[in-house]
């Protein structure tokens, strides 16, 4: 996006750096983070950014290979603001010294209190007297660097917050973009203020370009879409049908591992309203009779993927001569892909059904949101007028079902759990607690229970209700349902599914990877 004022965030490791980048966006602010290896004199020269960050990192500056930035880089007149790591390289190659912990290690809660001088880096700061902070430091500055003052101390930071402001040189030994900064966010903002940003990063915007981009990119080629009926594939297909129209064709592969009625939703968007050529690739009976007998959730997973790929790579022959596969990949995968150390890149994430294809078919990519973060995926839909109540969606995982059906998978079963799932959901919806929840599902279980309803003797399933809070899905915490609410869904689930005769509620905490049940 070369016409924007742009961002650089330089990385040197740390494990919130994306968070920087996340902080800058919702200022509307163009970012982009690069590892510190990739960044030299001439990648600075093509980027022309207008104002850099450093990351916080692992490493000490005065260890061997330690990562640095590139040194031209404080002479390209921009402003600077040096994060945790950031601000001991940067102290370290003007003229400072920092030394290692010796007792002055800070990790966790701080408390930053002003100095005597005043810097507009910290607008709206030190009301109260002082400000907490996330600390995250075991070597510290022990002299700052020549033009640079001090403006924050802490109990083992007397650096905390410096700055040389007749050069915009800025920096913190804390982490502003982490929720235990409370004022971090407004740090960021007086730090884009200060160097010019119009804020002119937008969805408005972002839609032109990326049609534009599109439209250059393709020519008059077609161009294949794995749509699967998520917010990432759907937004992306929109947005080059918008760009290109029917030189796009998506392939549906309909697994039979969907919600209730999903299939026929997901067709009558794309096809019907949006008037796309799609083609709807109806294997379920290939998929689950491939799953028969299966209970190890790995090798259903595996058995899903393989079969997709097959399955997608036959019905895209069918559209003939296309030679771009579109793609939804996000920013986050794109930095998950590269190693900020230099090392061999980390494996795409396995959700990215249509891997290894582009290779195979010998197809060009078109990832139109490969710049963006979730959240500003679903604000792009919105932009592209695809409704609330999908772009809304909680998570829907690729495998389907499958990984809510733990132990082997029958169609019975699966004709089960998608009613009970839609009645859960139902509940949830009419109670207005959608939107509060991350994700909600309904899994059944694999054992059946003794129960007697009304004057019968029932041996049915026991079903599992899931509901998470989460920011980000790498954690998360159950959701407080009422007991009142409890009680209702599970009368209903009883009363209007035949085949369930029990009802749990799985009010455990997950750490990453673990929300669903398999």
């Amino acid at each position: 996006m070369t016409h924007h004022d742009r961002l650089l965030i330089i990385d040197f490791g740390s494990q919130v750096t994306q968070l920087i980048a996340r902080r800058l966006r919702e200022l509307n602010v163009y970012c982009e983070i690069h590892p510190f290896n990739k960044v030299d004199d001439a990648f600075l020269k093509d980027f022309a950014p207008r104002a850099v960050i450093f990351s916080g990192g692992p490493a000490s500056v005065f260890a061997e290979g330690a990562p640095m930035p590139p040194k031209t880089v404080f002479d390209l007149g921009v402003p600077i603001l040096g994060i945790c790591y950031g601000q001991q390289v940067m102290m370290h190659c003007l003229g400072g010294t920092v030394e290692r912990g010796h007792g002055t290690a800070e990790f966790g809660r701080a408390f930053v209190t002003p100095a005597a001088d005043r810097v507009d880096l910290l607008d709206g700061w030190f009301d109260q007297g002082r400000e907490q902070v996330w600390m995250s430091h075991g070597d510290h500055v022990s002299k700052i660097a020549p033009g640079f003052k001090v403006y924050g101390t802490s109990p083992n930071a007397p650096f905390a917050i410096t700055a040389d402001p007749a050069r915009h040189f800025y920096a913190v030994q804390f982490h502003p973009e982490v929720h235990h900064t409370p004022k971090g966010a407004k740090l960021y903002e007086n730090f884009v203020r200060l160097a010019g940003f119009k804020g002119d990063w937008t969805m408005g915007a972002y839609r032109e370009e990326a049609i534009r981009k599109i439209r250059d990119q393709v020519g008059d080629k077609k161009v294949i879409c794995g749509l699967s009926g998520g917010v990432d594939s759907s937004v992306a297909a929109v947005l080059i049908h918008e760009a290109i129209g029917d030189q796009l064709t998506c392939v549906f592969v309909d697994h039979g591992l969907l919600r209730l009625a999903e299939a026929e939703q997901v067709v009558t968007m794309f096809r019907d309203h949006y008037n796309m050529p799609l083609i709807h690739a109806d294997e379920s009976d290939l998929f689950l009779g491939a799953l028969e007998g299966v209970s190890d959730p790995e090798i259903k997973r595996k058995t899903i993927g393989k079969l997709f790929i097959d399955v997608f790579q036959k019905h895209a022959h069918d559209v003939g001569g296309a030679e771009f596969l579109a793609q939804g990949t996000l920013y986050p995968d794109v930095i998950e892909s590269v190693s900020f150390s230099g090392g061999p890149s980390v494996t795409i994430k396995s959700h990215h059904n249509v891997g290894g294809l582009p290779e195979k078919m010998g197809l060009k990519l078109v990832e139109p949101l490969r710049e963006l973060f979730k959240d500003e995926v679903r604000a792009l839909g919105r932009e592209l007028g695809l409704p609330d109540s999908f772009i809304g969606r909680h998570p829907f995982p690729g495998p389907g079902l499958a990984i809510r059906c733990p132990g082997e998978i029958t169609r019975e079963k699966l004709e089960i759990l998608r009613r009970a799932d839609a009645v859960y959901i139902d509940q949830i919806r009419k109670h207005g607690l959608y939107d509060d929840i991350w994700q909600a599902f309904a899994a059944i279980l694999p054992m059946r229970t003794v129960g007697v309803m009304g004057d019968g003797r029932t041996y049915d399933y026991a079903l599992a209700l899931r509901a998470v809070t989460s920011v980000d899905g790498m954690t998360a915490d159950y959701y407080p349902f009422t007991h009142d609410f409890l009680g209702e869904t599970a009368t209903r689930i009883i009363n209007e599914v035949q085949g369930i005769n029990r009802v749990f509620y799985d009010c455990t905490s997950k750490p990453p990877g673990t929300i669903e049940l398999e």
